[in-house]
């Protein structure tokens, strides 16, 4: 997704608006205060519908964005558009993909690769059924610590499953570490650890042998894979199956993307304020420490 049409930035626009309010003249804040309380019209209609609905001069709204740093109105109304669509994406058809196909060799290609993700994603969550969701996030919650284990193109999966997850789960590990070895970084599981692996065709050596390890050990294992059978000898308590079919050589992994997100929301929404409360101490850090890009602080409007 284009990162100037994050949906998210809607919120975050509004609270600005919000913070503004006091310091803006009073077409502005007319402008601003439409803005926060209509913002599903206001990503709908041009620049003109909102002047003729509010009374308010097209003028009026373009001066607003400009004075919040955007060059143009568009590009103001831009993550307030953004949000609609995404919420409301799957009313919206697969027409797109029709046309899009008919376009010229590369939109055939294109059209072909996007309802294989399409595809490989709704077969995904289908198969991640609420029984076994919830299973797995009850083990998950229940366990002293949880590690999470992938190699190669799998560990990208893991990283960011680590990288969110830890909110919920503060005894959340990540292995690997560093340069190790994975078995190494096991030595001390135990049957009130949990192991949850990631791995698909050509499986992992590596992700096997851990897998072993864990169950020897007597830990609760969870694995996430394109199969429910990857090699002899490995035991599991729950599998969460994707699919990851594609149409270039490796495995897709946009249907195990899915499934990690739709576990994240299960443990962070399980895990409660506590999760909360670490998310905003975590971000509150990371912009302290100047983690995230800021632009130029914009000029207060005097009164």
């Amino acid at each position: 997704m284009d990162p100037h049409l994050d949906p998210r930035k809607t919120a975050r626009l509004i609270q600005h608006l919000k913070d503004q309010m006091d310091h803006l003249p009073p077409k502005l804040k007319a402008a601003a205060k439409y803005v926060i309380d209509n913002p599903g019209d206001f990503g709908l209609d041009t620049v003109r519908v909102s002047a003729q609905k509010t009374g308010i001069s097209a003028n009026g709204f373009v001066r607003l964005a400009q004075h919040l740093g955007y060059d143009t109105f568009e590009a103001f109304r831009a993550p307030f558009r953004a949000a609609l669509t995404t919420t409301h994406e799957v009313d919206l058809g697969q027409d797109w993909l029709d046309r899009m196909q008919d376009q010229c060799p590369a939109g055939a290609l294109q059209a072909a690769a996007a309802r294989n993700q399409l595809n490989i994603t709704s077969r995904s969550l289908r198969l991640m059924t609420a029984e076994r969701t919830e299973a797995v996030t009850e083990t998950l919650l229940s366990a002293r610590r949880s590690y999470v284990i992938a190699a190669r193109s799998s560990y990208a999966l893991a990283y960011y499953f680590h990288y969110v997850g830890r909110m919920a789960l503060p005894g959340l590990e990540l292995v690997p570490r560093h340069m190790g070895a994975a078995l190494d970084d096991l030595l001390e599981i135990t049957p009130e650890d949990c192991l949850i692996a990631l791995t698909f065709a050509p499986y992992s050596a590596g992700t096997i042998q851990a897998l072993r390890f864990a169950a020897e050990r007597g830990a609760k294992v969870i694995l996430i894979s394109d199969s429910e059978v990857i090699a002899p000898g490995i035991r599991t308590d729950h599998v969460l199956a994707v699919a990851a079919n594609s149409l270039h050589p490796f495995g897709a992994i946009g249907g195990a993307m899915a499934v990690l997100e739709c576990l994240l929301t299960h443990l962070i929404e399980a895990a409660g304020p506590e999760a909360l409360r670490r998310i905003e101490a975590y971000d509150a850090l990371r912009q302290d420490s100047g983690a995230y890009w800021s632009g130029p602080k914009l000029p207060r409007v005097s009164r």
